[in-house]
């Protein structure tokens, strides 16, 4: 038989199966780097449309996680469609650069030489601070571009830059001009470990094992019962360590309360809790006394179990009517402590009861408290054990009925993983629920001999609520503007609706060094501070010069000027909670550069962000502009190990993005990010990377495929879609539809359903119909046929729209691909729009009948495939069918089917056909002779006669 493997035209191309990613991409991300392709872009696009995604700024500290890979990596799918899209979409990478995280690190660098902080002065702490923020800045940067993130990483928003501060403590100003800020002393979520302030997101719940006491206040007067002088009242905490600052007893005015004596004693809980009291105790009812509403308690006052140490401990406790009191757990009596915690305060308030401040910032007793006075600390597990002292003294002075332990979920510092307590501190708020006042509006606090205050003017707590209002609220504004942005997906709008209308006063100052500083000055004597325009002006000038630094180092009364003393005033020293800081970054970033009032189309973040960026950002912007910053907001799940757990050291379950870029490279992950349904957690290990590089390879290979059956082609070669044979037609109508869908989920921004779609297309309606059908025309047809050129015709237009379909999500396989037919030095896929594509005329009926062409296709595979396994046939080609109708020409379907015949019965059958075979396209057909001689084609393209 005569060979003709040299006459048939097989796809030719350089550009290989093994994609070698890890070591071809860092070529391909230097190559962008020279030919500036961001800049570019923005060059080229100035003045279109522009599509703003405003980046949430990570944290400048260690190598990026799994998280941050693909926060970054979705964030630049959705810039790199929109711009394909023709828009113009800059994306300004920054960082979150000041705050705790940092400054403990380099506190730990301190304590390994045995030094502390407080020995050099803050100017070189800040400076060091400083030089860890930027080394680690440096790192990410590398990390990121490494991604194939694309952006303005030549010029990054930073927290710490200078104008950055200045913004920061110009927004800050604003809010202190408009009367939207006050100081006070409500209990704020305190780390006795990091001796600062915590806001809420950055307060995480662990489980943990208390120990859970009851105590007994004896009462010593009742107006309304009496008979209840000299019961003991019981109360029930998991925080023993408060008892020291116990100031009153707190009841249910409906609640059931049970007068009854045991062991000669008589107690009052209750009625509903008695089992449990019984059950921790061994107290239980001898005798019954009385059962009445907790309104007779009106008036009431006990003694603290440790009045016999005088002082504050001899005052008398009142009983105080609370709503929250409840009987879901303890003895339907509760001790109250207004220093630790937010109902205590309020309810003690409205009664004069002020904080007394008796525990330090590190968690110990004040040394001049009179019980327990500088022991501690507070969170230490031993010193509130049942065998600590707390309860040891309590238990001499008869006053502790037991002591076990109670496992429940506590919060914890999320930098420090220590525990934190609710402390009542002089803070600085933005209030949630009072209109804008006058410019400097203050408020202040009573310590009643707390910490000492010598730099904090003494102020009435009355004020700290400020139920004052001359306008919309800030949580009502935020209300508003969250109703008025679109969320994604939308059940996340509940999330943080739910989170503003349930959230308390921000509390916006730390005790730390490494920050913005509250840069306000307030009257020694008022207490007001003070907010003149002026003033502020100089202030944030002097920022925008020396940065923060300016601040402690600043001549108070150059910038307080001629009209103020400075010896009338006070600086504050505290520094700017960061979640107000990054709050302002589109004021530095989207307003700097692009014009004030310059809104973000859209927010991406992590769902923690709802508590978080989201938020400060949403309170900042609606208190100085009356709107939230963004038009949207997209969250994200978290990024777990392949058994849905939280990846941590410690359970050795981490997948180091880095890793994975040097085994497998970028688009591996992307591939990854982009098959994820993000909108929740996603899970990612060796299997599922395996899953995403089997569909980034078979992508790889429609690509390979395309490069290669294009070979050669050149526009001569072009057929005009109305020229074309149906099946061509057809698939560019399924193009269109393909078209229009990923444009819908690049708009909407669903890249799983976007990666899906595109895959799908290149596996079944490309790979496994379109190619397999016409690799025979494209083999043996003549260059000149009509067939083919209309083929590679389509090809063309296929490849021209895939690879931009495909550049968002595999940016450096996208580049190989084009660069492979279009080699250019300073070219890039990168620099092109969405693909403009001819019409089809007709396409909808078109569709139906080839949706019908394609459904018999497979129902007549199905029926060779026992041919196959009973080698009656080694292929298709080799087997003739019987369909029940014929939708198009029977020699169409036989090209379609890839069988020898088709022919018209009752029923889909198949069988082996007697038709011999073409020695060079091996179709089995009627006008061949002999096996191995030439069909009426191949004759004509070899220009040979057809031997019959």
């Amino acid at each position: 038989m005569t060979d003709y493997k040299d006459t048939v035209f097989l796809p030719k191309t350089d550009f290989p199966m093994k994609a070698g990613l890890a070591a071809k991409e860092p070529a391909i991300l230097e190559r962008w780097a020279r030919i500036g392709l961001y800049d570019r872009l923005r060059r080229e696009r100035a003045g279109r449309e522009r599509f703003i995604l405003h980046d949430g700024p990570p944290y400048a500290n260690g190598d990026i996680h799994m998280g941050h890979a693909m926060n970054k990596v979705l964030k630049d799918m959705i810039v790199r469609s929109q711009t394909l899209l023709g828009r113009d979409a800059p994306y300004v990478p920054g960082w979150d650069c000041h705050g705790l995280p940092i400054e403990w690190k380099v506190e730990e660098a301190y304590r390994a030489k045995k030094l502390s902080k407080d020995d050099v002065p803050v100017a070189q702490f800040r400076a060091e601070c400083r030089a860890y923020a930027e080394r680690w800045v440096e790192v990410q940067r590398a990390e990121f571009e490494r991604l194939g993130v694309m952006g303005d990483w030549a010029d990054p928003y930073l927290t710490m830059k200078y104008e950055a501060e200045a913004a920061i403590v110009g927004e800050l100003l604003k809010f202190a001009e408009s009367g939207q800020l006050y100081r006070g002393a409500k209990p704020v979520m305190w780390s006795p470990v990091e001796k600062t302030a915590l806001a809420e997101a950055e307060v995480e719940y662990e489980d943990v094992t208390s120990t859970q006491i009851d105590v007994a206040f004896e009462i010593v007067e009742a107006p309304e019962a009496p008979a209840l002088v000299g019961a003991l009242a019981v109360i029930w905490t998991t925080t023993p360590w408060t008892i020291p600052v116990n100031q009153a007893l707190a009841y249910g005015s409906a609640i059931d309360y049970l007068l009854f004596g045991h062991g000669g004693k008589r107690y009052l809980v209750a009625e509903p809790l008695l089992p449990a009291f019984t059950a921790r105790t061994g107290i239980g009812m001898e005798s019954f006394e009385a059962l009445a509403k907790g309104s007779v308690l009106e008036g009431a006052t006990a003694r603290h179990p440790m009045h016999h140490l005088g002082g504050f401990f001899a005052r008398p406790r009142p009983f105080l009517q609370g709503d929250f009191v409840t009987i879901d757990a303890g003895t339907g009596l509760v001790h109250m402590a207004p220093d630790h915690g937010e109902d205590d305060f309020l309810l003690c308030k409205q009664y004069g009861i002020d904080p007394v401040f008796a525990v330090d910032a590190g968690g110990m007793y004040r040394a001049d408290w009179g019980w327990l006075g500088g022991q501690g600390s507070v969170i230490n597990k031993k010193f509130v054990a049942a065998d600590g002292p707390i309860c040891e003294d309590l238990r001499a002075a008869g006053a502790l009925l037991a002591a076990s332990d109670f496992k429940h979920s506590y919060p914890h510092s999320w930098r420090s993983k220590a525990k934190v307590i609710q402390r009542a501190t002089p803070q600085w708020f933005i209030p949630m629920d009072r209109g804008e006042r006058g410019a400097g509006a203050s408020t202040s606090l009573s310590t009643n001999g707390g910490e000492s205050t010598s730099s904090l003017p003494p102020f009435a707590l009355s004020e700290v609520e400020g139920q004052g209002s001359n306008g919309a609220t800030l949580r009502n504004v935020a209300l508003d503007a969250i109703a008025a942005t679109q969320w994604v997906p939308a059940r996340a709008e509940n999330r943080i609706t739910a989170m503003v209308e349930g959230r308390p006063d921000w509390v916006i100052s730390r005790q730390r060094a490494w920050g913005v500083p509250i840069a306000l000055y307030f009257h020694r004597q008022s207490g007001e501070y003070l907010s003149d325009p002026a003033v502020n002006a100089r202030i944030v000038a002097a920022f925008a010069q020396g940065g923060a630094d300016a601040w402690f180092t600043a001549d108070h009364q150059a910038l307080l000027g001629d009209g103020y003393d400075a010896g009338e005033y006070e600086p504050v020293n505290d520094i700017l909670d960061v979640w107000f800081d990054s709050g302002c970054t589109y004021v530095f970033t989207l307003e700097a550069r692009y014009g004030a009032g310059t809104r973000a189309d859209l927010y991406v973040e992590g769902s923690d962000q709802h508590r978080g960026w989201f938020q400060s950002s949403l309170l900042e912007s609606s208190g100085t502009r009356g709107h939230a910053p963004y038009r949207a907001v997209l969250t994200h799940g978290f990024a777990l190990d392949d058994k849905g757990r939280k990846m941590s050291k410690s359970l050795g379950n981490v997948v180091d993005p880095l890793k994975v870029i040097g085994e497998s490279g970028a688009d591996i992950l992307r591939m990854w990010v982009a098959s994820t349904d993000y909108f929740d957690d996603v899970k990612i290990g060796k299997e599922v990377l395996a899953t995403a590089s089997d569909a980034y390879r078979k992508l790889r290979n429609t690509f390979r495929y395309l490069l290669g059956a294009l070979d050669g082609f050149d526009e001569d070669e072009r057929v005009v879609v109305a020229d074309m044979p149906e099946l061509e037609q057809y698939v560019l109508h399924r193009l269109g539809m393909l078209d229009t869908e990923l444009r819908e989920a690049a708009m909407g921004y669903e890249f799983n359903r976007y990666i899906r779609l595109l895959t799908d297309f290149a596996n079944e309606d490309l790979s496994a119909f379109f190619f397999d059908v016409r690799k025979d025309a494209l083999y043996c047809d003549g260059a000149d046929s009509l067939r083919r050129r209309s083929y590679r015709t389509v090809l063309d237009t296929l490849f021209h729209a895939l690879v931009r379909y495909a550049a968002p999500v595999i940016p450096f396989t996208a580049e190989e691909v084009w660069q492979a037919r279009y080699p250019s030095e300073d070219g890039s896929v990168h620099l092109l729009e969405w693909p403009e594509l001819p019409t089809v005329a007709g396409d909808a009926p078109l569709g139906t009948r080839w949706q019908a062409v394609r459904a018999l296709r497979e129902t007549v595979t199905e029926a060779i495939e026992p041919l196959r396994r009973e080698k009656r046939v080694r292929s298709s080609l080799e087997a003739e069918v019987v369909v029940p109708s014929l939708p198009l020409p029977a020699d169409a379907l036989a090209e379609i089917f890839i069988v020898a015949a088709v022919r018209e019965g009752a029923a889909v059958e198949a069988g082996r056909t007697d038709y011999a075979k073409c020695g060079r396209c091996w179709r089995h057909l009627p006008e061949v002779a002999e096996d191995g001689a030439l069909c009426g084609r191949c004759a004509e393209v070899l220009g040979a006669e057809v031997v019959s």
